[in-house]
């Protein structure tokens, strides 16, 4: 089953848990933006739709926040390629938090997801409060996980292995 990595604001990071779960997982890809650091709401939504085409099957999408914020936008947009299920990872609150690199994904969609999803938000993130998270999550159709204080998820925070089990629901066979 194909997982796809939907990174958020400045792309992948060596080491970080998205980078681990990668390699762990056969067949895992991840969306290659053109511009990391000048993000462009509808060059990302792009890549993403391409990225999803060449899967062979529908892929579990792991987004990382500027990247639930993409999926959120494909969603808008039609997204008439079909997702099996998705973890979107304390997503940025980029109407809240408007850095001038980042003010063209604002306002931010608040139409369901058409697949399963789960929305893992932290007691402690600087890019989204926990009311918003709940709003964010009844809007998306998603199942909020509240993960504790682990703040943004970036960089070094490691494997992250709560998500791990987060993951491992969504790639489940359905019953």
């Amino acid at each position: 089953m194909t997982v796809l990595f939907v990174d958020g604001w400045y792309g992948p990071e060596p080491g970080d848990w998205q980078a681990v779960w990668s390699t762990r997982l056969p067949g895992a890809a991840r969306v290659a933006q053109d511009d990391w650091e000048r993000p462009d709401r509808e060059a990302w939504v792009a890549r993403l739709d391409e990225a999803v085409a060449r899967c062979p099957e529908p892929p579990v999408l792991v987004a990382h926040s500027l990247g639930c914020v993409t999926v959120a936008h494909w969603v808008a947009g039609g997204a008439a390629r079909p997702v099996r299920a998705a973890l979107a990872v304390t997503p940025a609150d980029v109407e809240r938090n408007p850095k001038p690199e980042i003010t063209g994904f604002s306002p931010v969609p608040r139409l369901p997801w058409p697949f399963p999803t789960i929305l893992a938000a932290s007691a402690n993130d600087s890019w989204m409060r926990p009311d918003r998270a709940v709003s964010f999550a009844a809007s998306w159709g998603a199942r909020l996980v509240d993960v504790g204080p682990v703040g943004h998820l970036t960089g070094a925070d490691g494997p992250w292995s709560a998500g791990e089990r987060l993951l491992a629901e969504l790639r489940a066979p359905s019953g």
